[in-house]
C-alpha cells in the first residue's frame, strides 16, 4: 500500500468522525431545546390554587377560578341543569328595647374600603388576557421597549389553530394594558385560548404556539415562561367540556295556517317588524348596540319564491339575561302570527302553548344561573369569546 493511499484513508476517517460528531452535537442542542420549551420548573399560574396575590402592584392578580370538571350528558335538545343553591346568610339579630335598660350606646358600622377604580384600559386588558379562558403566557423583557418597535413582530402570532392569542404590557404607569403605539413596557403578558364553541386547544396547536413564541421572544429581547403542556391540555379539556354543555340556541317555528308565503311579502312584514337583513342573507333582530337579540331564517335558499316555515333562533349563551333574548323572540313571533296568519310549533310541527313557553323561559333562566355560578356571565365578553 502506497503513502498515498494510507493518507486517503487517515483523511477520510477523520471525515466520518467529524461528520458523526456534528450530528451527536446537533442532536444534542435538539434535545435541550424540547426540554427547555416543556420543561416542568417553571411555575404554572393557570393550575396553581391556593396561592395568595404578590403584594408587587406591577403583577396581575389571578383569582382562584371555578372549574369545570363534571363532563355534561349529550342530549339531543338543549338541556337546562337545575341551578345552583344559593348560599344562606344567617339573618342579623336585634336586640329588643327594655324600659329598664340604659340606652345602648350606637355601634358605628365599619368603614367601607375604599373601592380601587379600574382603567378602561386595565379591563381591555384583562378582557384580552383572562386568566379563566387563556393559557397565559408571561415574558419578561431585558430592557423597556416601545409599543410601535414589538407591535410589527407580534402581529406575526395571532392565531394558533382556529385560537386567537393576544398579548398585553405592563405600562410604565404601573397599569396593564394592551399594547400601543404610543406606550412604553416594563414587561409583557401573552394568552392563547384554552377552547373555542368547536374544540379545545390541542397538543399540536401549542407545540405551534411554543414555537413561535419563542421565534417572537427572540426578536423583541424577551424570554417567555412557558407552562407545562400537560397541564395546559386538561384546563384545555375542562373548559370546552363546559362550553360543550352550555352550546344552546333555542328555536320557535312559524308555520302558515294556508298557503306559503311570497318571500316577496315575507320581506315587507319582516322589514315592518323591526328586522334587519345582513350581507350574508340572515335576517337578525337588533339589540340597539351593535349587535342583534335573535335571527330568523326563512328555511329555503335565495332561488325559491316561497316558504311555508320560519325559524326564529336565540344563541342563549351570547345574549345577556337583562335583554330577555327569549321572551322578545317570543313576543317577536307572537306578533308575526298575527300578520302572516300562522301558527308557533316546535321542530315536530307541534302547537306550542303559551305554558309551554312559560315553562322554556324558566329554564333559560335557571341556564343563566348556571353561567353566572362558572362567572362566564351569559353575553359577557368571556361569553362571546368562548361561543362566538
Amino acid at each position: 500500500m502506497t503513502d498515498l493511499q494510507i493518507t486517503l484513508f487517515g483523511a477520510g476517517g477523520v471525515f466520518i468522525v467529524g461528520v458523526f460528531s456534528y450530528n451527536k452535537w446537533q442532536e444534542y442542542k435538539a434535545k435541550k431545546s424540547v426540554e427547555r420549551a416543556f420543561s416542568t420548573d417553571h411555575d404554572d399560574v393557570l393550575m396553581r390554587e391556593g396561592d395568595a396575590p404578590a403584594a408587587d402592584v406591577q403583577e396581575p392578580v389571578l383569582r382562584q377560578e371555578p372549574r369545570f370538571d363534571a363532563a355534561p350528558a349529550a342530549k339531543a335538545e338543549p338541556s337546562f341543569g337545575a341551578p345552583p343553591t344559593a348560599p344562606v346568610c344567617d339573618a342579623p339579630v336585634h336586640a329588643e328595647p327594655s324600659l329598664g335598660d340604659a340606652p345602648a350606646e350606637p355601634v358605628s358600622a365599619p368603614a367601607a374600603e375604599p373601592v380601587q377604580e379600574v382603567s378602561a384600559a386595565s379591563e381591555q386588558a384583562t378582557s384580552l388576557v383572562d386568566p379563566l379562558i387563556d393559557c397565559l403566557l408571561p415574558l419578561s423583557l431585558e430592557a423597556p421597549v416601545r409599543g410601535d418597535k414589538i407591535l410589527p413582530v407580534l402581529q406575526t402570532l395571532r392565531l394558533v389553530g382556529n385560537k386567537p392569542v393576544h398579548f398585553i404590557g405592563l405600562h410604565v404607569n404601573g397599569d396593564w394594558e394592551p399594547i400601543t403605539h404610543g406606550g412604553v413596557y416594563t414587561k409583557m403578558q401573552g394568552g392563547v385560548q384554552l377552547a373555542s364553541r368547536s374544540t379545545a386547544l390541542n397538543e399540536l396547536e401549542y407545540s405551534e404556539l411554543v414555537t413561535r413564541l419563542r421565534g417572537v421572544a427572540d426578536e423583541i429581547g424577551a424570554e417567555p415562561e412557558v407552562p407545562d403542556m400537560m397541564e395546559v391540555m386538561a384546563e384545555a379539556r375542562n373548559l370546552h367540556r363546559f362550553v360543550a354543555g352550555h352550546d344552546a340556541q333555542l328555536g320557535v317555528n312559524l308555520h302558515t295556517n294556508g298557503a306559503p308565503w311570497a318571500i316577496s311579502t315575507l320581506l315587507f312584514a319582516l322589514e315592518k317588524q323591526g328586522f334587519d337583513v345582513r350581507p350574508d342573507g340572515r335576517f337578525v333582530m337588533p339589540d340597539g348596540d351593535g349587535s342583534y337579540l335573535f335571527s330568523l331564517s326563512t328555511n329555503v335558499t335565495l332561488a325559491e319564491e316561497t316558504t311555508p316555515r320560519l325559524t326564529l333562533l336565540l344563541d342563549v349563551p351570547c345574549v345577556a339575561p337583562a335583554r330577555d333574548g327569549f321572551g322578545a323572540m317570543v313576543a317577536c313571533a307572537k306578533a308575526l302570527v298575527g300578520r302572516l296568519d300562522a301558527t308557533i310549533v316546535d321542530d315536530y310541527n307541534q302547537a306550542l302553548s303559551d305554558a309551554a313557553l312559560a315553562e322554556i323561559a324558566g329554564q333559560v333562566q335557571e341556564f343563566y344561573q348556571e353561567m353566572d355560578a362558572a362567572d362566564i356571565p351569559a353575553g359577557s365578553t368571556r361569553a362571546l369569546r368562548l361561543f362566538s
